[in-house]
């Protein structure tokens, strides 16, 4: 079995850390590798995958022990992710969406401000979903995009809800909606839409959980992109689609105070990529041993240029790896400024430097590295993709990371 990307004893990971990881790593080679170039090749979600998780409980990671699952918290979560990322990036990318709807409506509420009797009906209301997700194997997605600036939490969702007798009616669309046709429940983000409003207002954000074959959903568009093509991320418009109270993942309000207390819940994208990362700096070191399987026996380790460009992709795997992990293991509520910026440069840095990896895999490796045959032109691929992914795209985090770091709250020039 491959070595761990966290070392249990270097990194002093728990002993629950280190089961899930070692659990993901098995399962990840074992069982997503040899499938992960057919979801490429195909454009196909990997739905024999999620029907493996659901057997082996990793569809309800995140769901407290109390409530049947294995109560992995935010870092948990994520090692065993980036364990995931390196075998096969598409599924653990849609993973991730599935996880967030066990994640966010469990641990992380727990750390927010709820009346008891909300806290109580919420507790009622979760466990419907969890019991869906470890009895039948149920699927959650988790859809942001809406082609504007709403999940990059600079305006409300375009996407509605108005309230009706017994539930909500929603209407809007939603763009990138990974798991588009494949998820039994899409967790949809929209913006409640009371009689008389003139304006959407982040503050009423709503969690609603929408089943697949409600009337009025639809999957549009084709799906046919540069990389994570199995993630099937098509178009989901809602046309009067009427959910009853029962459907709400978070109480009215809950979402937006999570947003803004609990920011790292924006970085659960980043362990795809930093399995990625791990995975294309393992590709080489095996590839210049002559050890990958399937090819010739050939050692091109002697050289000095392949060498140093090894020894460059170690340090830069190490640096990605040192920042993240402190990243994550600060993650939680009210973080102080220096913690905000540290997971913004985390996130960038995990995003740029999988793809460069990649890139400087390929460079090292040569012109047998570019065949499909071998997964390094599918990591190099998968990864390019990360830098464009809202709602901490690469390009928003150094937005952020120079305006805070210049600026202190309320400050004007």
């Amino acid at each position: 079995m491959d070595a761990p990307i966290f070392d249990p004893r270097g990194f002093r990971l728990t002993p629950q850390e280190a089961r899930l990881t070692a659990l993901a790593r098995e399962f990840g080679a074992a069982v997503l590798a040899p499938r992960a170039a057919r979801w490429d090749r195909e454009a196909s979600f990997p739905t024999e995958n999620y029907r493996d998780m659901h057997r082996n409980g990793l569809l309800g990671i995140c769901i407290p022990v109390e409530e049947g699952g294995e109560g992995a918290d935010f870092r948990a979560y994520c090692l065993t992710a980036a364990e995931l990322g390196r075998y096969c990036g598409a599924t653990a990318l849609t993973w991730n969406m599935h996880v967030c709807s066990t994640l966010w409506t469990g641990a992380l509420t727990e750390d927010l401000e709820m009346a008891p009797a909300i806290r109580a009906e919420h507790r009622q209301r979760r466990a419907v979903h969890y019991a869906r997700i470890l009895r039948d194997g149920a699927i959650y997605s988790q859809p942001f995009s809406e082609g504007g600036a709403a999940a990059a939490g600079g305006v409300a969702f375009g996407t509605t809800a108005r309230r009706a007798p017994g539930g909500f009616v929603i209407n809007g669309k939603k763009i990138f909606a990974s798991l588009a046709g494949h998820a039994d429940y899409y967790g949809i983000l929209c913006t409640e839409l009371a009689e008389g409003d003139e304006k959407l207002s982040r503050r009423n954000t709503l969690y609603l959980a929408v089943p697949r074959d409600a009337p009025g959903v639809a999957v549009e568009g084709e799906w046919d992109p540069l990389g994570m093509r199995g993630t099937v991320s098509r178009n989901l418009v809602f046309r009067d689609v009427f959910v009853e109270e029962e459907a709400a993942l978070m109480p009215p309000g809950l979402y937006f105070q999570a947003a803004t207390r609990w920011p790292h819940m924006f970085m659960t994208l980043s362990p795809t990529y930093m399995g990625l990362a791990q995975a294309a700096y393992d590709f080489t070191v095996s590839y210049l041993r002559g050890e990958w399987p399937g090819m010739p026996p050939v050692k091109r380790r002697m050289y000095p240029t392949k060498q140093i460009a090894v020894a460059e992709m170690r340090v830069m795997l190490e640096q990605t790896k040192a920042l993240w992990f402190q990243a994550i293991s600060e993650a939680g509520p009210d973080p102080g400024k220096e913690q905000v910026l540290r997971a913004w440069a985390a996130q960038h840095t995990v995003m740029e430097n999988a793809a460069a990896l990649a890139a400087k895999a390929i460079r090292t490796c040569g012109g047998q590295a570019m065949l499909k045959s071998l997964p390094l032109e599918r990591l190099y691929r998968d990864a390019r993709c990360g830098s464009l992914m809202l709602p901490w795209t690469a390009e928003l985090c150094i937005d952020r990371i120079g305006r805070d770091a210049l600026y202190e709250k309320g400050e004007t020039d």
